[in-house]
C-alpha cells in the first residue's frame, strides 16, 4: 500500500504552523475517518499522522513563518 503525501502551501498552515488530520485539504472527510490529530508541519516542513500514515509536507519552495 503506497503513503498518501499531501503537498502544502504554506498558506494552508494555521498561524502556528499545524494543519489537523484528517483534513479537508488532503480531501478527506471527517464521517469515516480517525480522530483529529494536530501535526506540527511549520517547525520542519513535514509531518506524518500516527494514524493513518498520511505525510503532510511543504512544497518546494514554500516556507512558514511564524505568526504569518
Amino acid at each position: 500500500m503506497s503513503q498518501a503525501v499531501v503537498e502544502l502551501l504554506a498558506s494552508d498552515l494555521n498561524h502556528q504552523g499545524g494543519v489537523f488530520c484528517p483534513s479537508p485539504v488532503a480531501g478527506m472527510q471527517t464521517w469515516n475517518t480517525h480522530p483529529k490529530v494536530y501535526l506540527d508541519v511549520g517547525r520542519s516542513g513535514e509531518a506524518k499522522c500516527a494514524y493513518c500514515g498520511t505525510v503532510y509536507k511543504l512544497k518546494d519552495g514554500e516556507h512558514f513563518a511564524a505568526g504569518h
